[in-house]
């Protein structure tokens, strides 16, 4: 008989929402690389203008000589990079595993017949544990943030976006970064993070606590989850998460910008993917995460995408690069966006 796990603890939502409207002019990001394209060009509804206007726009991408994809390695961590994965998983201790399971989230251990070839199902025993979710409306456009890694009212942003499963179009702003902090203050006056535009509505805010009742609202079923409800104690808790991570992410390193965001299936509750997502905010490149905390249903879409689940896993629309390993995923767009 299968026995069921359920971890979502809803709290309901007590006071509506405040927020402005934008107007809807529309930018493109184009791609001008001959590499093979794994997803069409993004468009983003900004008031600013987008990649283009980069100098580095006109820069070839390519991936590193002798360049090969790395063959993934189940559940194994380099020797070299162990450390770096442990301060990295301190974050699920304080903010006690927010961010890795979905909304809804449920598991069932069945017999391993009971799951037909080619669904994807995590192995336990003889067992297999079936996840699943609930979900609310899904966004047609990407959810635009603008954020960075080193903020604590960020991190609870990016976790109510691995809790409610949607993808988002992610601008680094680190400290320092030339193009996309003066952006912010462009579009909502004054430079303040995170700051979100939902193209879909066009709704613009900042203020993590409004942004998160916002998307619970939209995309949800207007719940906050209880780790995101406590106020004070929420952001304390999200700040102490990032102590064993103390600077990572937050300031600028130079970096060449592409012409097409990155691509990057991962959610905020992994360690592996925490260590990519600070090198994309340092270099200040454009991301697109597909999310994929534990019971979505994008998990079984990658498993059949790459014929295998593991996160992170990169697609580099710019180089057509496509490859699993954080480790290796960190050494190849430093190699190739980093200003040597």
């Amino acid at each position: 008989m299968a026995t069921a796990l359920n971890l979502s603890p809803p709290i309901s939502l007590l006071r509506p929402l405040s927020y402005r409207k934008i107007p809807k002019i529309t930018t493109t990001i184009r791609a001008s690389t001959s590499s093979s394209e794994t997803s069409p060009p993004l468009t983003t509804s900004t008031k600013d203008q987008g990649l283009s206007s980069s100098p580095s726009s006109s820069v070839t991408f390519a991936p590193p000589p002798d360049f090969k994809p790395p063959v993934p390695q189940r559940f194994g961590v380099r020797p070299d990079k162990r450390w770096e994965v442990f301060t990295a998983s301190l974050g699920l201790f304080f903010r006690l595993g927010t961010g890795v399971f979905v909304s809804g989230y449920s598991v069932s251990f069945v017999p391993k017949n009971e799951i037909p070839p080619g669904q994807y199902a995590l192995d336990a025993g003889d067992s297999k544990a079936k996840e699943t979710s609930k979900l609310g409306p899904r966004p047609e456009k990407p959810i635009e943030i603008y954020e960075f890694e080193g903020c604590p009212f960020c991190r609870k942003v990016r976790e109510i976006v691995a809790v409610l499963d949607i993808d988002v179009l992610f601008y680094p702003c680190p400290k320092n970064g030339p193009n996309f902090r003066s952006k912010v203050a462009r579009m909502g006056g004054k430079q303040q993070f995170p700051y979100m535009v939902d193209p879909n509505t066009g709704v613009a805010m900042y203020e993590s606590d409004d942004i998160i009742k916002y998307l619970v609202g939209k995309y949800g079923d207007g719940n906050v989850p209880l780790m995101l409800s406590l106020g004070l104690l929420t952001t304390l808790t999200a700040g102490l998460a990032m102590i064993g991570r103390m600077g990572k992410g937050s300031s600028y390193i130079p970096s060449k910008l592409p012409p097409k965001p990155l691509e990057i299936w991962a959610y905020e509750g992994s360690p592996f993917c925490k260590l990519v997502r600070e090198v994309l905010v340092e270099l200040e490149l454009p991301h697109l995460l597909r999310s994929c905390a534990r019971g979505s249903p994008k998990r079984q879409i990658l498993y059949e995408k790459a014929g295998h689940f593991q996160v992170p896993y990169l697609e580099d629309p710019n180089t057509g690069v496509q490859m699993f390993e954080s480790a290796e995923i960190v050494e190849y767009i430093k190699a190739t966006y980093a200003v040597q």
